[in-house]
């Protein structure tokens, strides 16, 4: 059972925010362009299994994990402790520079942790664009084409490149053009959104994908088909059975790399190490990022040696690309999902919150879907009668959470989800507690 520093309960001892945050606020909109939103203007002092401690002695309960970031705690004592010693050792070298053990530990854990008994080469950078960006590089480079296929409500970065392959406009893309070229989008396999049963919207989604390789960008040019095999910030939509099989079958059938974007589900996240194992699919490419690190910036693209190969030396890379901190604490951190069975844990939540999401379908008139998997849950707000994007009660629902000690997520391409992204080691106890401040805030909504 883990143990934790800070008591796990939530406890308000000011309004959300509180008057501390609200000065430091004051501070930040003076030292700080406005292009950085904030989900919940708090500071934090303090962060401990599912707390988070503010400045004002706020005890709130996160159900956010710094957006998928912290599956370990915000401050697990193992990861904890390897960053200290290894800042006590060194900080930097650049690994193109001098070498490091860390940086090829983790590569070696990553390929034997990843999808598929291929031999693999792992590749670390820092963040999960710089992963994304990097796959598409390289699967440019093995096949020697250009063109790359992205799904619509796709999340894949805020660089230029991942920019471009981003579906939504506002904030992400909104008065930043020109995109990148080469780079073309097919619709998603969205259920809740489809009219007709799963498995023909399966087929529809994989007729559109053939026919735009077809006949808007030529079967031969295509270099990637890049998915995120559950939908992050397009609004958590978890395709059908059957969707992404065949998105690596039509791509393995053109001479493509298909590229899994697991930044947000892998590691533990959906219940598996990662989302591809739920139907078998073995990516050529996948790219991690977010929970790899333990709250240390870094990412990594692992694949097919021969395709990994075509990046000669010299041509990948970066100043931080797989820091030695930031390696430590991933070793440690996968210590901690491996030995600690933290997909398991992710299963548990799952079972603890999805029947009560799903009861909101049932008794609210505004809660249009409950899905997810794993620790990787969320509820489509819909107007009442209909499933139109209802974005004003996600807003209203995530306004009353957060004043009542709950931080949680909004998302979706219409701005009508509420994603719960919980650290992979919340008690389930407090789960509860937060989950009952949800369905107080969707009562409020009546």
């Amino acid at each position: 059972m883990t143990t934790h520093r800070i008591e796990q309960r939530r406890a308000l001892r000011t309004a959300v925010p509180g008057p501390r945050s609200v000065e430091l606020h004051a501070r930040r909109r003076a030292a700080v362009p406005d292009g950085f939103g904030v989900t919940l203007p708090v500071f934090v002092t303090d962060a401990d299994g599912g707390i988070l401690v503010d400045v004002d002695g706020n005890h709130l309960v996160d159900l956010a994990a710094g957006i998928a970031v912290t599956s370990v705690g915000a401050s697990h004592p193992a990861v904890a402790k390897a960053v200290a010693d290894q800042a006590a050792a060194f900080t930097h070298t650049c690994f193109m520079v001098t070498e490091y053990e860390g940086f090829v530990a983790v590569a070696e854990r990553l390929n034997a942790l990843t999808p598929g008994d291929h031999e693999k080469r792992t590749a670390l950078f820092s963040t999960g664009a710089e992963a994304v960006e990097n796959a598409v590089k390289i699967a440019r480079r093995y096949t020697k084409r250009e063109a790359v296929v992205v799904i619509d409500h796709a999340y894949h970065g805020r660089t230029l490149l991942t920019m471009s392959m981003t579906a939504k406009n506002a904030p992400y893309k909104d008065g930043f053009g020109p995109f990148a070229p080469e780079v073309y989008r097919v619709p998603a396999a969205y259920p809740f959104r489809y009219r007709g049963k799963p498995e023909e919207c399966v087929e529809d989604a994989l007729a559109k994908l053939e026919e735009v390789i077809a006949t808007q960008i030529g079967p031969d040019r295509v270099a990637a088909i890049v998915v995120e095999p559950i939908l992050g910030e397009g609004g958590f939509i978890v395709p059908p059975p059957g969707y992404l099989p065949g998105v690596a079958e039509i791509a393995r059938k053109y001479g493509a790399v298909f590229v899994a974007d697991e930044v947000q589900t892998g590691l533990g996240r959906t219940g598996d190490l990662f989302a591809c194992n739920d139907e078998g699919v073995v990516p050529d490419l996948i790219t991690t990022a977010k929970a790899l690190g333990g709250g240390m910036p870094l990412s990594a693209v692992t694949g097919r040696a021969e395709i990994m190969a075509a990046a000669g030396p010299g041509s990948i890379g970066g100043t931080y690309a797989g820091n030695p901190v930031a390696c430590a604490a991933a070793l440690a951190a996968l210590d901690v999902i491996v030995g600690d069975d933290l997909p398991g844990k992710a299963r548990g939540i799952e079972a603890r919150a999805l029947p009560r999401l799903r009861q909101l379908v049932e008794t609210s008139g505004v809660v249009g879907e409950a899905r997810g998997r794993g620790a990787m849950l969320a509820i489509e707000f819909v107007q009442r009668g209909s499933n139109a994007p209802n974005a004003d009660a996600a807003k209203r629902v995530a306004a009353y959470c957060h004043a009542n000690g709950v931080l949680v997520l909004t998302c979706g391409t219409f701005g009508n989800v509420i994603r719960l992204l919980p650290p992979l080691v919340i008690d389930l106890d407090l789960l509860d507690d937060a989950l009952d401040v949800l369905a107080e805030g969707v009562a409020q909504l009546s």
